[in-house]
């Protein structure tokens, strides 16, 4: 009866030691004081992945998507682009035959980054490109450009990337689509893999 009282407490001890032995181990985004630790701006490189909330007017779509972030880009090969096109091809039916032609569009945004003065966070600047798609409607294709702003920065911290995009202004074989409504694109929450 003793021996095994005795092999509990043993195994029971054991337990114990590595239970604290992994919560020593863990780690988490603080020094053990309790302070941030500091970033690099090199930390903003990687694949994220979250929703993308689109608003035009009072319309508003979700997506789910992912983007990479390396050496002051951030590639999007699949950027939501239904808004826009419906801005251009009114008729709905058609709008949507296009989107499937069109497939998957590929986005590069330019940013630099700078350390935030406490050194916890980084916040991107942001250079918007134009974005040109091809848009077939009526057995004929449109030069579509669409002219991206972001004048907000972006910010990335805990290894999670936010910020705003906007579609200010479309022009369709070189005349502006009026009336238009910008497109607001919000990347509010996409965490790094």
């Amino acid at each position: 009866m003793k021996n095994k009282m005795k092999t509990n407490v043993g195994y029971k001890s054991l337990l114990i030691m590595f239970a604290l032995l992994g919560l020593s181990l863990t780690s988490c985004d603080n020094k053990d004081d309790g302070t941030p630790v500091p970033v690099k701006t090199d930390d903003v490189n990687g694949i994220y992945s979250g929703k993308v909330t689109t608003t035009q007017g009072t319309a508003k779509n979700e997506a789910t998507i992912s983007f990479t972030a390396n050496k002051n880009v951030i590639t999007f090969d699949e950027l939501p682009v239904k808004e826009i096109v419906r801005s251009v091809v009114k008729d709905a039916a058609k709008a949507e035959a296009a989107l499937k032609t069109i497939g998957k569009v590929k986005y590069e945004l330019n940013y630099t980054p700078a350390l935030n003065k406490a050194k916890t966070a980084i916040e991107l600047t942001f250079a918007p490109k134009t974005l040109e798609i091809k848009v077939p409607v009526d057995g004929a294709t449109k030069n579509v450009v669409v002219t991206f702003s972001s004048p907000q920065k972006g910010v990335y911290k805990s290894k999670t990337l936010k910020f705003d995009l906007t579609a200010d202004k479309i022009t369709s074989d070189g005349a502006a689509v009026t009336p238009y409504t910008a497109v607001k694109y919000s990347f509010p929450n996409f965490l790094k893999k």
